[in-house]
């Protein structure tokens, strides 16, 4: 049987929403005054919390010794309505001890096309690059 996901988005004040997720969570978006996230920066969110699990989840498998790991998306929307985005770049940046290219583009090889349901959709609908920087601890 598939799974259902579900959030709820309750209008607050002006432009902002509280969204509160099935398991609990919640968030903030606004599209006026900052107070919270947009909602395009949130799918940005997604994506790099999505991949960034599955990646490091991959590379630790691997027997990769990370010491630090960060996730850097960027994203080009367009420049009229509906403000979609064209372009967006996930950065990896792995800090460890002898990490191995290989193993790390795989992990990103199999996030992208298998293990981040949100890396799989968005790559349908928009140009989505990974690249990565590995840096060797001291």
């Amino acid at each position: 049987m598939a799974e259902k996901v579900h959030v709820e988005a309750k209008f607050d004040t002006g432009m902002r929403f509280s969204v509160e997720s099935g398991s609990g969570h919640s968030v903030m978006l606004d599209g006026e005054h900052d107070a919270g996230y947009s909602p395009m920066e949130l799918v940005l969110a997604s994506l790099a919390g999505c991949s960034g699990i599955s990646v490091i989840s991959i590379v630790l498998k691997k027997q990769q010794v990370v010491t630090s790991y960060e996730v850097r998306v960027e994203g080009i929307r367009t420049e009229t309505y509906p403000l979609i985005f064209t372009d967006i770049t996930v950065k990896h940046i792995l800090t460890g001890h002898n990490i191995h290219p290989v193993a790390v583009e795989r992990a990103i090889e199999l996030a992208e096309t298998r293990y981040c349901p949100v890396s799989v959709m968005l790559g349908k609908v928009t140009n989505l690059k990974q690249i990565y920087q590995i840096i060797e601890a001291d």
